[in-house]
């Protein structure tokens, strides 16, 4: 989910490329296109595509990081457990847009140790299909914390949407988001990472509520050109999660990056 991308604004330079892309809230424009493969749900499998404009802007003494997740989705049946679609309803499968969310931090200008941002978030029931979205608008709070270090990055990230209006006839929203994130860097641009996006819906049952994975990847932040990329590939497995969930999902992701001159 991390496209975010919350450092001092400044001019990045090509040194600063990798701690900025691996930071939530930097000064780093960007435009990641997430794609994952999730396989193994008893009812087929799932492929998403989110495109993740971020847009940083300096407001006096803050920092404000503009970031709205597009997903585009295609089902072959009913998946739960996902952050792109909160409450699914039955369906044989679909495919085209999902809901929009935005989200806004606030993070200031200067920075500690910790480099912090918080904010509103919003989902808007913009689906082109029931089977893709919610059918509610939903709102709630968003933080994200971190510390660059030597070596490379570790923080979290934390969502929690309700609903508010939408669709009488579907479930409510009440979707939690955790997201630990560590990037251990090396040579020539590469880096290892693990980024854990954990999700509960909390008006499921307790045995249907977590879908917690692990694993991991390997990105390269390097340029085409003059055109900066960041690029990763990750793996990851659900040991916890609903009936309806997949077992696993891959992901690749493919970030154009736009440093200030």
């Amino acid at each position: 989910m991390l496209g975010l991308v919350l450092l001092p604004f400044k001019a990045v330079h090509a040194d600063d490329l990798r701690s900025a892309v691996q930071n939530p809230i930097s000064s780093l424009i960007s435009l990641p296109f997430k794609f994952t493969f999730d396989n193994g749900a008893p009812n087929g499998d799932a492929d998403f595509l989110n495109i993740q404009p971020v847009v940083p802007v300096t407001v006096g003494d803050w920092n404000l990081v503009n970031r709205a997740i597009v997903p585009l989705i295609d089902l072959e049946g009913t998946v739960s457990g996902t952050p792109d679609i909160p409450n699914p309803t039955p369906s044989t499968g679909a495919s085209g847009l999902g809901d929009i969310n935005y989200s806004v931090f606030f993070s200031p200008v200067k920075t500690g140790k910790v480099i912090w941002g918080i904010g509103p978030s919003l989902s808007l029931p913009t689906a082109s299909k029931d089977q893709l979205g919610s059918g509610k608008w939903s709102a709630g709070p968003t933080a994200v914390a971190l510390s660059l270090t030597k070596w490379g990055s570790m923080g979290v990230l934390g969502r929690q949407l309700w609903s508010f209006a939408g669709d009488n006839d579907r479930s409510d929203v009440s979707q939690f988001l955790l997201e630990p994130f560590v990037n251990y860097n090396f040579d020539k641009g590469w880096f290892m990472l693990t980024d854990l996006v954990m999700t509960a819906n909390w008006d499921a049952p307790s045995s249907q509520r977590w879908t917690i994975p692990l694993g991991g990847g390997v990105g390269r932040v390097f340029k085409i050109g003059s055109q900066a990329i960041n690029s990763r590939l990750e793996y990851y497995y659900n040991v916890e999660k609903p009936d309806g969930a997949p077992k696993q999902q891959i992901t690749f992701t493919w970030q154009f990056l736009f440093p200030k001159k």
